[in-house]
């Protein structure tokens, strides 16, 4: 049995990054590898720039980690399962640490970033019948039955979000399935499908989704590209912005989309985004929702996801415009002009959107 590691050695795809460590009042303390120093690249450009020396993470709102090494943790269902996992094997939670979380993660997490050693708590168990993992699912959440807890934490384990999900391989492809939460409505599954399709007519960039035996949505994973796995980073991690509580505008995260891809079409790319969370009552639109890829030595905007109708905070978009919660056309068109955006193009993509979410919006809102 391993606990309380204290080194954990970063990878990116099989290169050392770096070493991770913790002080004494749990903040966490990291050091690029001196290798990786001569050709690599900032794993999370605001906060832990290519540099030596040792770096020092803040407090909050990550429990003393780096937001880049938070972003590999599990949220929500992941952590559920996982505290329950760790329970199973006797460990006492308090004593579990950051790292040791992160060894938990090991490689299975989204992205490129990976972790050593990596510590399995099961062995590889694997269930393909979608009725049957939802029955599970639900048997966890509404019962606290945790019978068949090993095979849904090797699939869902390390994921993030809320909702619970699974990694899966099919026809030889990375998918992530996702599944009903105790407060979702029934047609979760065909609601979120109908967001993808629609959201893609807008000409917004997702990656593939299908709705499996008619009611599962599941999404093709766009951090991985054959047998390499891209860097992503949440626009929670790179800016240490809360996802729990409302942390962002989207004043600051258009500047910084701009201040990391220096792209202004990645500016344009969110704009279009959040237009279409306007209209279609995504709500949710917090901080993890919104993340940034690097491949072909460029950052750009990752492609959308968790795009569906939701509540948000107090009925309120998560993510304000010029601190507004239930924005209007107006404030979005204020913050382009704001950001200096070309006000003909703003009017083309409102427009566009607008038109392509009004089968959506009569049949949702």
């Amino acid at each position: 049995m391993k606990k309380n590691i204290k080194i954990v050695s970063v990878l990116w795809n099989d290169n050392l990054v770096g070493k991770l460590s913790l002080l004494p009042n749990n903040s966490a303390v990291f050091e690029y590898d001196v290798e990786f120093l001569k050709s690599g690249v900032s794993i999370s450009p605001f906060y832990l720039p290519l540099k030596p020396g040792v770096f020092i993470a803040k407090q909050e709102p990550f429990n003393g980690l780096f937001g880049v090494f938070n972003d590999s943790l599990p949220d929500g269902w992941g952590t559920l399962l996982t505290n329950r996992m760790l329970q199973e094997k006797g460990y006492d939670l308090s004593s579990v640490t950051t790292l040791d979380r992160l060894c938990l993660a090991g490689k299975n997490s989204v992205g490129a970033l990976s972790y050593y050693p990596e510590w399995n708590l099961v062995k590889n168990k694997e269930l393909h019948n979608f009725n049957e993992i939802a029955r599970k699912i639900e048997n966890i959440l509404l019962h606290e039955d945790f019978k068949n807890l090993a095979e849904l934490y090797k699939m869902g384990g390390s994921s993030g979000g809320a909702r619970p999900k699974i990694f899966a391989k099919i026809d030889k492809q990375d998918w992530i399935i996702k599944f009903k939460a105790a407060t979702d409505p029934e047609n979760i599954g065909i609601m979120e499908f109908d967001y993808s399709l629609a959201a893609k007519q807008c000409g917004i960039e997702m990656s593939e989704t299908k709705l499996f035996e008619g009611k599962y949505f599941g999404t093709k994973r766009f951090d991985m590209i054959k047998d390499k796995q891209l860097h992503v980073h949440s626009a929670a991690g790179l800016l240490y912005a809360s996802h729990r509580l409302p942390s962002l505008d989207y004043l600051e995260l258009m500047k910084a989309t701009f201040a990391l891809t220096n792209n202004i079409n990645e500016m344009y790319k969110l704009f279009k985004q959040m237009v279409f969370n306007v209209l279609t009552e995504n709500k949710d639109d917090h901080s993890k929702n919104f993340s940034f890829i690097y491949n072909d030595n460029e950052w750009k905007l990752a492609p959308a996801y968790d795009l569906v109708k939701s509540y948000g905070f107090n009925a309120q978009h998560t993510t304000t415009i010029l601190g507004k919660g239930n924005p209007q056309k107006a404030d979005m068109f204020d913050l382009a002009q704001k950001l200096k955006l070309k006000k003909e193009k703003i009017n083309d993509i409102y427009e566009q959107v607008y038109e392509a979410t009004k089968t959506l919006r009569k049949k949702y809102l």
